[in-house]
C-alpha cells in the first residue's frame, strides 16, 4: 500500500456517489483515472485489505420499515435440517441456530424478516409456522436502528460516529 491507497480507502469509507461514473469522481480527487481507481480497489481486495465491496441500500428509504427477529422453538430436538428449512423461505433474510438457556430461554432457531408493514411480516411468519409445523415462536420487532449511520450523514455532520 502506498499513500494513494490510504487516500483511496478514506474516500471509499464515505461510500460511492450515486453518479454515472463514481470511480472517475474519486479519481479526480486523487489524481487518477477511473480505471486506475478500480484496479487499485481490485488489488486491495486481492490483498485482503478490502474484505467486501458491496451496495448498502437504505431500506427505510425504499419503504421497508418493519423488521423482526423471530425466535423459534421447534418441537423435539429440531434436527440438523431445521435451520436449512427456515433459511429456504423467501421471507427469511438471516437464519441462526443457538443453544437454549434451559429454564430461561428455550428458543433455538432465529430468523430475520423485513417487510413494508408489520402485517406483512406477521403474515410471512405465520406462513413459515404453518409450513414447518413450528407453532412455538416469538416475534420481536425492532423499534430503533442501532446500525452505523450511513457515511453520507456522517459527512454532513462533520464526520465521526454519531
Amino acid at each position: 500500500m502506498d499513500h494513494i491507497d490510504v487516500q483511496l480507502l478514506r474516500e471509499l469509507e464515505h461510500g460511492l456517489l450515486l453518479v454515472p461514473a463514481p470511480f472517475e469522481e474519486i479519481g479526480e480527487r486523487l489524481g487518477l483515472k477511473g480505471d486506475e481507481v478500480m484496479e487499485r480497489i481490485r488489488l486491495l481486495k486481492e490483498a485482503g485489505i478490502i474484505r467486501k465491496f458491496r451496495a448498502r441500500i437504505d431500506q427505510r428509504k425504499v419503504g421497508i420499515t418493519a423488521n423482526a427477529l423471530v425466535a423459534w422453538k421447534p418441537a423435539g430436538s429440531g434436527g440438523n435440517d431445521t435451520g436449512k428449512i427456515f433459511a429456504a423461505f423467501p421471507s427469511v433474510t438471516h437464519c441462526y441456530e443457538r443453544r437454549p438457556v434451559p429454564g430461561r430461554w428455550e428458543y433455538t432457531h432465529y430468523t430475520v424478516h423485513h417487510g413494508y408493514s408489520r402485517e406483512q411480516v406477521l403474515a410471512d411468519v405465520r406462513a413459515v409456522s404453518e409450513q414447518t409445523g413450528c407453532r412455538d415462536y416469538a416475534v420481536l420487532f425492532s423499534t430503533y436502528e442501532f446500525k452505523r449511520v450511513p457515511n453520507v450523514r456522517m459527512r454532513e455532520n462533520g464526520g465521526g460516529v454519531l
